[in-house]
């Protein structure tokens, strides 16, 4: 396996570090958690950039970074759900699109067929991974706050109304990369 693989494959690990940590209470815990996205969502970049500099680009490679990518984003997504901090029907948008394309992938894989990911695709996971990036700071902050100083409600207020409007462009960008990866897809799509 090489360095661009074993970095698609840490991401996976990482997620569920991350996961340990946004779960647990307190400040620095928080704080690990953040840090630990930042290096999983870096890693991605760097997979690429290693694969694609040094000629190591792969089938496992172009199949399971996507996977990587949607196991952290839907992790993050699944856990703000649960948080509270995102509404229930945006992550199920988000699963929806991610399943449907991911099962495309798979069956043409089976048919001896690759399908790399678009750049639209690149752009949403970009959207995802920053607004993923701007809640954690949000839970962060909050934490800061909390354990430091005081929190008031209307910071609430504002930072859920940003985070909602954030989220309606991120749905909005998922549902049009699904679409256009079926579009620019539909002349392999139409042979299955």
């Amino acid at each position: 396996m090489n360095l661009a693989n074993r970095l698609t494959v840490l991401r996976i690990v990482l997620t569920f570090i991350f996961m340990f940590f946004l779960f647990c209470h307190g400040l620095w815990f928080k704080v690990a958690a953040f840090a630990i996205f930042i290096f999983a969502a870096l890693s991605d970049f760097f997979d690429g950039f290693i694969a694609q500099r040094r000629n190591m680009v792969t089938d496992f490679g172009r199949l399971m970074d996507p996977i990587a990518d949607k196991i952290l984003v839907l992790a993050a997504f699944a856990a703000f759900v649960q948080m509270q901090i995102i509404e229930a029907w945006m992550f199920v948008i988000i699963v929806s699109r991610e399943i449907l394309i991911t099962s495309l992938r798979l069956f043409a894989l089976n048919k001896g067929k690759v399908l790399s990911a678009t750049r639209a695709g690149k752009h949403k996971t970009l959207s995802q991974m920053l607004v993923i990036f701007l809640i954690l700071v949000f839970i962060v902050l909050k934490e800061v706050m909390l354990t430091y100083f005081t929190w008031n409600p209307s910071w609430e207020s504002f930072f859920r109304q940003g985070i909602y409007a954030l989220m309606l462009l991120t749905v909005g960008l998922t549902l049009y990369s699904g679409l256009s990866y079926l579009w620019e897809n539909r002349k392999i799509i139409a042979r299955f």
